[in-house]
């Protein structure tokens, strides 16, 4: 029988099964994984939660600690009757058969609770892991402008993820479908040697929610089958995506010499506008670039629909009709923190580069890449 007997603000241990929920799995062939794992030592609770793919760890300081101990409570309901709870200390103690109370200033609840000793044990790197510190803003940044390019692709995994490429001094997030591509290069990190690793997409969006509230420093282990993010009192464990990123800096255009400049939040919603009319499967729109000028049309024969827009801008190249899908240029353009956006074509079948103006301080920062498509 596992004995523990502590009390803390209702409050903070809510906050604190809040912060590692996101790893309990919705379905689970291993019902112990529907648990927290609770370790209380002296005065701090550790909380575990995991999937067995993503485990997420913190601590809640408690006010008073008579029995140490350990235990596995159930997350549905432990975190249920805390959002009831207005904050106040409450006591948790374990008792006979398998139970626990929680007592709270005028009520109480019984509970059961499962050995820990059943709980999986939750594997750190290696002694051989690389590590890496990041500010936490730079890389929950880094997360938020590449994560929406990633792929949904059971033939190619490695693509289900946030490419890093690490060089000392800094590093470049990088994100593809295989019809966009986006590169994120920031120098707000520590490394001593160059190093890699795939992120999956469900971990980096866990850690994107999580760092955005973050302000110190986040210190990143790694090795072949592990991925461990450290931060406060928090732990985040995932395992990465095993495999070879294809060389995405082979593909990024080098000599586009037909270049758009135009304002990102006009060009942005006009696509928005004529792209209402685009074929709902394919969402097909065609630009078609003269000096001076864009015009942007799209159509959708089937149901005689048809939108035209044209706009002053900025255009020095040969004259171009190309076509995209609305949506991934939408999606770029919406992720660009600038006033002015430049495109640069080489011709209507090779891919478009698109970074922030020139003028603009992350013109070396972020930059994407959209393949085109046939449009008549």
């Amino acid at each position: 029988m596992t004995y523990m007997f502590f009390s803390v603000s209702s409050y903070e241990l809510l906050k604190g099964i809040q912060n590692v929920s996101k790893a309990i799995p919705a379905k689970t062939a291993l019902p112990i994984l529907e648990n927290f794992l609770f370790e209380l030592k002296e005065d701090k609770l550790t909380i575990t939660a995991s999937d067995q793919e993503l485990t997420l760890r913190t601590s809640v300081r408690v006010d008073s600690t008579r029995e140490e101990g350990s235990m596995a409570v159930p997350a549905r309901q432990m975190s249920d009757l805390l959002k009831e709870l207005p904050d106040q200390p409450i006591e948790i103690k374990t008792g006979g058969e398998s139970t626990f109370e929680c007592r709270w200033s005028n009520g109480n609840s019984k509970l059961p609770y499962f050995p820990a000793s059943d709980y999986p044990e939750i594997k750190g790197a290696g002694d051989d892991a690389v590590s890496v510190s990041f500010q936490a803003k730079v890389l929950s940044e880094g997360i938020s402008r590449t994560i929406y390019a990633t792929a949904d692709d059971e033939m190619r995994p490695t693509m289900n993820g946030i490419f890093f490429d690490i060089n000392p001094g800094v590093v470049t997030l990088v994100a593809s479908d295989s019809h966009k591509l986006i590169c994120y290069t920031t120098d707000g990190i520590n490394a001593d040697a160059p190093a890699s690793f795939i992120l999956h997409k469900k971990a980096a969006s866990v850690a994107k929610s999580i760092l955005e509230k973050v302000d110190s420093d986040v210190f990143v282990r790694f090795d072949a089958s592990t991925v461990v993010f450290s931060f406060d009192d928090n732990m985040m464990v995932c395992r990465p995506i095993v495999g070879k990123y294809p060389k995405y800096r082979d593909v990024i255009p080098q000599n586009n010499s037909n270049v758009l400049r135009i304002d990102r939040s006009r060009f942005l919603n006009t696509i928005k506008r004529v792209s209402v009319c685009a074929n709902k499967a394919s969402n097909h729109i065609k630009l078609d670039l003269n000096p001076g000028q864009i015009e942007i049309t799209a159509q959708d024969l089937g149901f005689a629909l048809s939108a035209y827009e044209k706009m002053e801008c900025d255009y020095n190249g040969d004259s171009i009709s190309i076509g995209f899908k609305s949506s991934f240029l939408v999606e770029i353009l919406a992720n660009l923190n600038c006033e002015t956006v430049v495109m640069k074509f080489a011709d209507s079948r090779k891919a478009a580069l698109i970074v922030p103006s020139e003028d603009e301080a992350e013109s070396n920062k972020i930059c994407g890449i959209l393949m085109p498509i046939m449009v008549s």
